[in-house]
C-alpha cells in the first residue's frame, strides 16, 4: 500500500500529466465543494514525486505531479485549503501514470468521449506511446473490443475537425459515431468544407450546419465506381462548391477567393441557358 501525507496544495503540479477531463462542470464543482466544506474530503488524491521540481513563479517549485483527483484538488484550493491528503504513488512510467487516471476517472466521474479520443491523440504526440491503438490498450485495458473500436473511431473525429468545432466537449456518442463514419466513407473533406463558413460559431449552429449533410451522407451512399452523388466539388485557385440538402431542395456554395459576384452571375446566365424560355 502506498503511504498516506499531508501535502501542500502549492507543492502539487496539477498540470504536471496530460488530462482527460477538459473542462470542469461549475455545478458538480460546486456540489463537491459543499462536500468537502461540510464532511471533509473523504478521498485522498494520488501523487508522484517530480524527479526535478517545476518552477512557479507563483508559489514556488512544484515537488508533485497530479495522477488522479483534479476535480477535488481544484475544490479544496477554491475552499481556501492549504494542504490535501495524498496517496504516494510510484509510477514506473508516465504512461503508467496516464492509465491510472482514466482507470480513476472512468470509475468516479467518466469524461465525454471527446476527452477520451484528444487524450488518446496527445498521448500519441507527446510520445507515450506509438499509436492510437497503442494508447487505447493501455489506458483502458478492460474496455470490451467495440468500445475500444469506437473510441479508435473518435480520434480520427479529433484528427480531422478539432480546429474547427466550438466546444467539441459536448458532442455525443452518437454525433461522433456519424462524424466518424462520414469521415471513413470518404467525406471527411466535404465536412471540413462544410464546418468553414461556421468557424468560431456556437456549437448548436455548427451542428445544424452539419446534420443536414450527415443525414445525406447516410441516407444515400456516394457510389465508390460513378462517385455519385457528387456532393464536393474543388476547382483551382481555392474555389469550393459543396451540395447540401435542404427540406425543399438544394444549396451549392461556392467558397474560396473565386467565388465572386462575376462568377455566380456566370452560373445564373448558364442556368437560365439550360431551362429558360425558348
Amino acid at each position: 500500500m502506498d503511504p498516506l501525507h499531508t501535502l501542500p496544495l502549492a507543492a502539487i503540479d496539477p498540470a504536471a500529466l496530460l488530462r482527460d477531463r477538459l473542462s470542469l462542470e461549475p455545478e458538480a464543482l460546486a456540489q463537491l465543494q459543499h462536500s468537502i466544506a461540510t464532511e471533509g474530503l473523504r478521498t485522498p488524491v494520488e501523487v508522484w514525486q517530480l524527479s526535478t521540481p517545476r518552477p512557479d513563479p507563483a508559489t514556488g517549485p512544484y515537488r508533485y505531479g497530479l495522477i488522479s483527483g483534479l476535480r477535488r484538488l481544484t475544490a479544496c484550493a477554491a475552499l481556501g485549503h492549504q494542504t490535501i491528503p495524498a496517496f504516494l504513488r510510484t509510477p514506473q512510467s508516465l504512461a503508467q501514470a496516464l492509465a491510472a487516471m482514466v482507470t480513476e476517472n472512468e470509475v468516479r466521474a467518466p469524461v465525454s468521449p471527446w476527452e477520451k479520443a484528444t487524450l488518446i491523440l496527445k498521448a500519441v504526440e507527446e510520445g507515450h506511446f506509438d499509436t492510437p491503438d497503442a494508447a487505447i490498450a493501455a489506458l483502458f485495458p478492460s474496455a470490451p473490443r467495440t468500445t475500444r473500436t469506437r473510441i479508435r473511431n473518435h480520434v480520427s473525429v479529433v484528427e480531422a475537425l478539432a480546429p474547427l468545432l466550438t466546444d467539441a466537449t459536448g458532442l455525443t456518442t452518437r454525433q461522433l459515431d456519424t462524424l466518424a463514419a462520414a469521415i471513413q466513407s470518404g467525406h471527411e473533406d466535404l465536412l471540413t468544407a462544410t464546418l468553414h463558413p461556421v468557424t468560431g460559431l456556437g456549437s448548436e449552429t455548427q451542428w445544424s450546419t452539419l446534420r443536414p449533410v450527415l443525414q445525406d451522407v447516410l441516407k444515400e451512399p456516394t457510389n465508390p465506381t460513378t462517385r455519385r452523388p457528387r456532393r464536393l466539388l474543388k476547382l483551382r485557385q481555392g474555389l469550393t462548391i459543396t451540395r447540401e440538402p435542404t427540406p425543399s431542395g438544394w444549396i451549392l456554395r461556392f467558397t474560396g477567393p473565386q467565388a465572386r459576384s462575376g462568377l455566380i452571375d456566370d452560373v445564373l446566365d448558364k442556368v437560365e441557358e439550360w431551362f429558360g424560355e425558348a
